[in-house]
């Protein structure tokens, strides 16, 4: 099971900005154990949240073909604990981006309360790494239309951005091989 830290995006502009958000909900088993009798978000998934944001951010422009891992949470400043009820925003902006990796600063608010402030760097992995994706193209489409990152996603001028052609085609194939298409 994979699992996700984001349950939609808000807001999506290539290689600048996203914003996403979270629901924190009573029954996530997340807050059952983590501290007992006062259950709160943790952190780490706070940052792991931040990071799909970013990761997904940094990742468009290249059509999701460049494996990006987080590399480096150089900054991470918390104000309040998150607790049942609330719903986070992650907001990502990318700083700097090179061949290797991208920098990619953000916030993290319930409503207008600053929760946390990041700073995150990823790397963009090359052959050395093997050559099959972290995902399969038609899995990380379908979970992309499930954020709705495509429902809100523009370039820089506005126009809108749509998934990329070599996922398009992988799930076509894949609806083959499972008989679903004639």
């Amino acid at each position: 099971m994979r699992w996700f830290w984001i349950d939609r995006f808000t807001e999506f502009v290539r290689d600048t900005r996203a914003t996403t958000i979270k629901n924190i909900s009573f029954g996530e088993e997340p807050l059952d154990d983590y501290q007992p009798g006062h259950p709160h978000y943790p952190h780490s998934l706070m940052i792991e949240g931040m990071a799909q944001t970013g990761g997904l951010l940094v990742s468009e422009p290249g059509g999701f073909l460049t494996k990006t891992v987080l590399a480096k949470v150089s900054k991470a400043v918390f104000h309040r604990l998150v607790v049942p009820g609330d719903q986070i925003f992650f907001k990502a902006e990318v700083q700097d981006k090179q061949p290797t990796g991208a920098i990619v600063s953000g916030t993290i608010t319930v409503g207008d309360e600053l929760v946390a402030e990041l700073e995150l760097w990823f790397a963009f992995l090359d052959e050395r790494f093997g050559e099959s994706a972290l995902f399969p193209p038609e899995d990380l489409l379908r979970t992309l239309r499930i954020l709705k990152m495509f429902d809100v996603a523009v370039d820089q001028n506005g126009n809108k951005i749509g998934p990329p052609q070599h996922m398009l085609d992988a799930e076509i194939q894949a609806a083959r091989s499972y008989g679903e298409l004639i």
